[in-house]
This record gives structure tokens, C-alpha cells and sequence, in this order.
């Protein structure tokens, strides 16, 4: 049943995203997720507290989070799948966690804006889904700052809640995403969030493990597919450089994309005016273009078109009979 749940949010979301107007009028879970963090952060996490005493209190916060998650999702769950089409209403909720689409559109956006507007409009567009100050990247780095976040959002954003809710049904992928969401806004390294955040970034380091790995394999399948993407130097880079990376996920896909692109990726980074050192994925050309981001959305296409299509013949063989 999850599979086939997975297979069928992962088409729906492929198919119609999350609507503008739907965020307008009622948000999205990850925002509703966001302001209870944002709750948290707000009310437990005081600059006055010991460092043992802000972590514990992220542990308590996290544990709220996770446990209030996956009840609700669990009781929509059991909601919807006692209806006629029960596992269509299921799977177009659970479509909500995932972001083929608007990853997609996001990235492509970088692409067309520094080629109708130049680097200006290519930092103001790459802003919207990096971290990074985009004043410190010329065209070049702008260009592989999209093509870093399309690969390890493939990871995060489409590969990761696919797989736990195969797992662990909607509530599988709410938890992740509830995870996930905590990491974005609590776990750095910050004075703020070091100590506050830690329990949010080590639980996401490994429920994001499995998926990193997914999504690299995906990769490199997509690039045998490709004529101007090359799946030996994709394998290649994914033996040889992850294991240097920072994050102990994030250099699987990005070291995947930059060996099947010949890219090189990651390296040093600016973030809020403070500088960065890490590895560099791949061995190729630092001088990204708006093409290799157009190429990189190519490939990101055809491994998501794997990853359903893996999708849909699991549920194919392993489907229950009512």
C-alpha cells in the first residue's frame, strides 16, 4: 500500500505541483511546519541558557514536533484511506511533501534570468534558493550554486520523503519533512543555533542517509541516458569525493551531478559574509553556464522519471489485492 502511495504522490506532484494559490489561501505543511520552529525557537531558545540547557530543550522541541507530526498525519491518513479512492485522497495529500515541480521551476528561473538579464538578475533569482550572499557570485558561481541546489534537493526534496513514505506511509514523509524543515531553520552552526539546533542536523545527517545514496545512483542512471552527460565520470566522482564533503549527504548527488556534467563543484562559499571551505565535487570546469544548468535540469528530469518509474514497478509487483 505505501508504495503504490509513493508512486502515486510522486505522478500527482509530477504532474500538478502545489498550486500558487492554494499557498495564498491556506499555506503549505512546510510553512505551518516552519512557524511551530519558529515557535519553539522563539519561546525555549534563550542566549542567557547554558549550551547544555538550550540543546536539551532542541532535543524536548524537536521530540514535540516529531510526535505532534506524525499524529496528525497518521489520523489524515486514516481519514482518507477509509474513503472510496481512499489511496488517490492519501497520495494527493502526500504529494504536498514532495517538490518535483517547484524545484524544477526554481532552478530553471536561475537559468533564464542570466540569460535574459545577466548576472544581476541571476543573483537576485539564485538568492531564492541558496543561502549564500549572492553579491560575492559572479556568473559562474551563480550558475553552479543552481546546479548544487538542484542536486542536493533532488535529495531532500523528492528522493528522501518518496522513500520514507514508501517506509512509513504519510506519516513517514511528514516526519522527514518535519525533520528536514528543522534543519533548515535551526541547524547551523551559528551562536543562535549550535547548541539549540544539534538534535534537528544530526537526526537529519541520517534519515537523510539512505537517500543521498538513492539519489546519486539515480543520477548516474540518468546520465547513461544522456549524450552529453557521462555516467562513468558521475560514478567516478561519487567513489572518489563525498566522503570530503562537509555534509555526510550533500556530497553524493552533487559530486553524482558534477562528474556526469564534467563540473566542478561545491568548493569554498560565502555565507553571511563568512567564508566557507569545502571540498570540491568533480574534477571538470569551475566556469559553469547557463546551459550546464539547463543540462543539470535534463538529468534531474530523467532520474526522477527513474525514480517513479522504480516506483511504479514495485507497486506493480507488490501490490496487496483489497
Amino acid at each position: 500500500m505505501f508504495v503504490t502511495l509513493a508512486f502515486l504522490a510522486l505522478l500527482i506532484e509530477a504532474l500538478v505541483g502545489y498550486p500558487d494559490w492554494l499557498v495564498r489561501y491556506v499555506g503549505h505543511p512546510v510553512t505551518w511546519m516552519g512557524r511551530l520552529i519558529c515557535f519553539f525557537d522563539d519561546t525555549l531558545n534563550h542566549e542567557r541558557m547554558s549550551s547544555a540547557s538550550r540543546q536539551l530543550t532542541g532535543v524536548a522541541s524537536l521530540s514535540i514536533l516529531i510526535g505532534f507530526t506524525a499524529a496528525v498525519a497518521y489520523l489524515l491518513e486514516r481519514s482518507l484511506l477509509r474513503l472510496p479512492l481512499g489511496t488517490a485522497f492519501a497520495a494527493l495529500a502526500a504529494s504536498t511533501l514532495l517538490a518535483q515541480r517547484s524545484l524544477y521551476a526554481h532552478v530553471e528561473k536561475v537559468a533564464i534570468a542570466l540569460e535574459t538579464g545577466g548576472l544581476p538578475a541571476g543573483r537576485k533569482a539564485v538568492s531564492h534558493i541558496v543561502g549564500r550572499d549572492p553579491q560575492a557570485l559572479d556568473e559562474a558561481a551563480v550558475a553552479r550554486a543552481a546546479i548544487e541546489s538542484l542536486a542536493e534537493n533532488f535529495s531532500d526534496g523528492v528522493v528522501a520523503p518518496a522513500l520514507w513514505l514508501a517506509i512509513g506511509g504519510l506519516p513517514g514523509a511528514a516526519v522527514y519533512k518535519a525533520i528536514n524543515t528543522a534543519d533548515s531553520m535551526i541547524g547551523h552552526r551559528t551562536r543562535r543555533h549550535e547548541a539549540f539546533g544539534w538534535a534537528a542536523a544530526r537526526l537529519d545527517d541520517l534519515v537523510n542517509l539512505p537517500a543521498s545514496r538513492l539519489s546519486a545512483l539515480l543520477l548516474i542512471a540518468a546520465a547513461a541516458t544522456t549524450s552529453r552527460a557521462s555516467a562513468a565520470q558521475a560514478w567516478q566522482a561519487v567513489v572518489r569525493d563525498p566522503s570530503r564533503h562537509r555534509s555526510p549527504n550533500a556530497g553524493f548527488p552533487e559530486a553524482a551531478m558534477a562528474g556526469a556534467l564534467d563540473l566542478a563543484l561545491a568548493g569554498p562559499r560565502v555565507y553571511g559574509g563568512v567564508e566557507v571551505d569545502d571540498a570540491t565535487m568533480g574534477r571538470g570546469r569551475r566556469d559553469a553556464t547557463p546551459a550546464d544548468i539547463r543540462n543539470a535540469l535534463v538529468l534531474f528530469r530523467r532520474a526522477d522519471a527513474i525514480l517513479i518509474a522504480v516506483f511504479a514497478t514495485l507497486a506493480a509487483l507488490f501490490i496487496v489485492p483489497a
